[in-house]
């Protein structure tokens, strides 16, 4: 087994940012180099040469992965469309490579898409790590001091062997590092502004953006927004409150629908008994009696069924959960694949926490909009994961500024548990007047592909930059019908 991992931030700040007007841009375009893919040689791979650190454009570089399907209309061809699909950690490249079929037919035909992995990520010069290391992680859910001091430590621990093995990339992952490296990549394209699509944490980078570079924004998508404003007490607040309103939505479902393998059941009764059977250490993984499944873990469960959302494998699993029987066979993670949720998250985000009886307090504060699940367990994660992080941080957190653009087009569900629709409401309140709201009244993390009238949407924005200045709301589609 190696014993190295690459680190990819995952499901998700103190120098001030420079206006964009004043945002020098680079000497000379820089360039790629296409040649088929390797994995697939119908898309084009190349690599784009950028500085580590973007204050010093002498100094080392890294070299960012880039992939791209050409428009398959080039008559009708409107420029290059750079996607990025969140995470973070999430690869672009395989995003344009593998998920070809993600855009429709029309968008597909008049942009070439491009995508990259982000410095840090997948090919562009990973942030690798101990992985014997990365198994000492302790457990997100802190219950005292002595938990808080071992995440801090573990942190420290982690952040000093991941910055050895990776080198001075790994203070320089940020967001706002991101978006310097999209102008880049932008200029490479030949083209005179950006065409960007980013869903979740992708979303922050194309926030970025518009700050620093605001007269090179042609079109920007932002789906299923961060609010780059929180604090630590609203981010786990809401969080909490968007995950209880994506359960409520499942438990109206599985009342009204007869194949959910709940049906007919007191959903929140059931689901109050597992979590009570949890904390008293009577659960385990589903076929797996040696595996104990404690509450964070059987809400961590839930969350995932509720982010696609796939409501009728959650109530399946809910159900073998219950009965202690087999779902499905469980393989082990092999140490290559071991994902980390820490650089550029900690980089663009500070959430401290004192101490514990702060994180207590923080705790109870976000136990009513938690209401049945108790927490979001990705806040928890996070915020443990970047307990002890050194100050200032790259990107911290601040109201956006964002000065003249085109239209800018912000998507999210009603009840998405990972990336609120407050955050995207808010979002568009920072951006002010040049800010349009696309409302998709279902549940999900990703707006896109959730139903004909949120594809046309997007594209129509993309395409000629239309969208109604009060907005567009479109209705749920059932998960069990959903296009994707």
């Amino acid at each position: 087994m190696k014993s190295h991992i690459v680190l990819a931030a995952v499901s998700s700040l103190a120098i001030s940012l420079i206006p964009g007007g004043v945002a020098s841009a680079a000497p000379s375009p820089p360039t790629i180099s296409w040649a088929p893919c390797a994995e697939d040689t119908t898309a084009e791979c190349g690599t784009l040469k950028v500085p580590i650190d973007w204050d010093t454009p002498g100094g080392a570089t890294v070299d960012l992965a880039v992939a791209r399907r050409k428009a398959t209309v080039p008559a009708a061809r409107v420029g290059s469309l750079v996607v990025n699909p969140g995470g973070p950690g999430a690869s672009g490249v395989d995003f344009v490579v593998h998920g070809s079929s993600y855009f429709s037919a029309e968008l597909r035909g008049r942009f070439d898409i491009v995508g990259f992995d982000p410095r840090g990520v997948g090919r562009s010069h990973p942030v690798v790590c101990s992985a014997a290391l990365v198994r000492e992680r302790p457990h997100p859910l802190i219950k005292n001091q002595a938990d808080m001091d071992a995440w801090v430590s573990f942190n420290r621990r982690l952040r000093e062997d991941c910055r050895a093995r990776t080198g001075p990339l790994y203070d320089r992952v940020s967001s706002r590092d991101v978006a310097r490296d999209v102008d880049a990549l932008r200029a490479a394209l030949g083209d005179d502004k950006l065409t960007y699509y980013g869903v979740s944490h992708g979303t922050l980078i194309g926030q970025a953006y518009a700050e620093r570079f605001p007269g090179k924004v042609r079109a920007l998508a932002l789906d299923s927004n961060f609010d780059h404003s929180v604090d630590t007490a609203s981010y786990l607040s809401t969080t909490a409150g968007q995950t209880a309103g994506a359960f409520d939505q499942f438990v109206t479902w599985c009342e009204a629908t007869a194949s959910c393998a709940l049906y007919g059941k007191d959903i929140r009764a059931f689901w109050r008994g597992l979590l009570e059977r949890a904390d008293r250490g009577e659960l385990h993984e589903p076929g797996l009696p040696d595996v104990p499944l404690g509450a964070y873990e059987l809400v961590d469960t839930a969350f995932a069924g509720l982010y696609n959302p796939n409501w009728a494998e959650l109530a399946q699993m809910l159900v073998a959960i219950d009965t202690g029987g087999p779902y499905r066979a469980a393989s082990a993670e092999k140490d290559e694949e071991v994902k980390v949720s820490t650089p550029v998250f900690c980089q663009d985000f500070h959430l401290p926490v004192a101490d514990y009886p702060q994180y207590a307090s923080l705790l109870r504060r976000q136990a009513a909009p938690a209401r049945d699940m108790r927490y979001s367990t990705p806040a928890l994660g996070r915020i443990a994961g970047c307990l002890g992080q050194p100050t200032p941080i790259p990107n911290p957190q601040h109201r956006l500024r964002v000065d003249a653009t085109p239209p800018i087009l912000l998507a999210s569900s009603l009840h998405d548990p990972a990336t609120g629709y407050p955050w995207t409401l808010s979002t568009a309140k920072q951006i002010g007047a040049e800010a349009r709201v696309l409302t998709y009244e279902g549940s999900g993390h990703g707006v896109y592909g959730r139903s004909e009238c949120t594809i046309g949407a997007i594209d129509r924005y993309l395409i000629s930059q239309s969208v109604p200045a009060n907005g567009v709301r479109c209705p749920e589609v059932q998960p069990s019908i959903m296009p994707r």
